[in-house]
């Protein structure tokens, strides 16, 4: 607590959580309220964040990164709604520079005109729908991405990325308000070390490391290594210590053509389109790098009625023409993330989503890729059509 003292033991502080009880960063959080004297908050459903947080009002919150995506995605669309919605994207594109340029030695004259008059017009709205009081998030349980990242905190609300597992008893590493690098989840916590090894895998070890799997000799010995214990992340550290998470290393795709692709990278702008829910890339020894695509349909009822197709179901947007041409968008954008040779060269939009209560996700929202390769393996390896960069301009992104 003593890294996060001006988060969370602030007068009134309060947090409302997102994770079940069973996670362990959610029992992380209850420890932090407890200790600091903040008032804490649950709720069940990811679909209800903008409103509980409107009704809550947190001082801060500490959530997974979906969440992230969907306040942001909540606000684009209320934007489109509205008419804004071009007005909001430039105002997003205006709190990624401005944010980016704080690390630079900050914005110039015209950038900073720009970012005072959309604070008044934009982002002033969006602190206000997330309860008006946020100024901190801590994100954790998977990467969050520099596009959100610069976001939040050019819209005035600092997201304090951090990094942990079950077997580290969550946070080994956090950014903190005075020690901040967008982008990577922050140095490691007193008592903790981090390294990285010849292969590019993250080691930790520290107070906070597991002694062993619960009768499982076998499973602690692959795992811990003289007192380091291998989290089978990929990352990099910066000469100040701070830590960058390239990827999981079960999760490295090799294509045909021997190419190493780490899918995190693509499925995370993919699933910033606001009609995006989930997106699973796949491309392991085979020719090409493609993706499965599911829709939200919580922001998608929205996107489709300002397209004229209110009356329009999940299942039929599936297939639907100008549908395929916004994912199709989204894909054009992640693939400019990458180099050629990792660029996804094929999708397919699923007609239902991946959720938890399907058993495609966990609690914390994270893909459990087997389970999702084994029920749509038919998916998979049917042909897909070649995708192609969007040349019809379509509203949304």
């Amino acid at each position: 607590m003593a890294r996060l003292g001006t988060v969370v033991s602030t007068d009134h502080a309060s947090t409302l959580l997102f994770l079940p009880l069973a996670h362990v960063f959610a029992r992380l959080v209850q420890v932090l309220a407890f200790t600091a004297g903040a008032r804490l908050g649950h709720t069940a459903d990811v679909k209800q964040a903008m409103p509980d947080l409107a009704e809550f009002r947190p001082t801060f919150i500490l959530a997974v990164p979906r969440v992230f995506e969907k306040i942001y995605n909540a606000s684009e669309a209320r934007s489109d709604g509205e008419g804004r919605g071009k007005a909001f994207r430039y105002a997003a594109q205006v709190a990624e520079q401005w944010s980016r340029a704080q690390q630079d030695g900050g914005a110039g004259v015209v950038l900073k005109a720009k970012h005072a008059a959309f604070d008044k017009l934009v982002y002033a709205r969006i602190r206000e729908a997330m309860g008006g009081r946020i100024e901190y998030c801590v994100s954790g349980g998977a990467p969050l991405g520099e596009r959100l990242g610069h976001f939040f905190h050019g819209a005035g609300i600092t997201v304090l990325e951090g990094y942990g597992l079950t077997e580290t008893t969550a946070p080994a590493t956090v950014n903190t308000p005075d020690s901040l690098r967008i982008g990577t989840v922050g140095p490691p916590l007193p008592g903790v070390s981090i390294r990285v090894d010849d292969t590019g895998e993250v080691l930790v070890r520290g107070h906070n490391v597991m002694a062993g799997y619960w009768n499982n000799p076998e499973a602690s010995a692959e795992v811990l290594d003289d007192g380091w214990f291998r989290t089978g992340d990929l990352g990099e550290l910066d000469a100040d210590g701070f830590l960058r998470i390239t990827g999981r290393r079960k999760e490295i795709l090799v294509t045909a053509g021997g190419k190493n692709v780490a899918p995190a990278v693509l499925e995370d702008r993919i699933r910033a389109n606001t009609i995006v829910s989930q997106c699973i890339v796949v491309g392991d020894a085979r020719p090409y790098v493609a993706a499965l695509v599911t829709l939200d349909d919580e922001m998608l009822p929205a996107w489709l009625k300002h397209q004229g197709k209110a009356q329009m179901s999940v299942e039929e947007a599936a297939g639907d023409e100008d549908v395929q041409r916004e994912v199709q968008r989204a894909v054009d954008d992640a693939n400019d993330q990458v180099s050629k040779a990792e660029s996804i060269r094929r999708f397919r939009i699923l007609p239902v989503d991946f959720t938890e209560q399907g058993g495609y996700v966990t609690p914390s929202l994270k893909l459990k890729r087997g389970v999702v390769m084994k029920d749509f393996a038919a998916e998979v390896e049917e042909p897909l059509p070649l995708t192609r960069p969007a040349e019809t301009p379509t509203a949304g992104r």
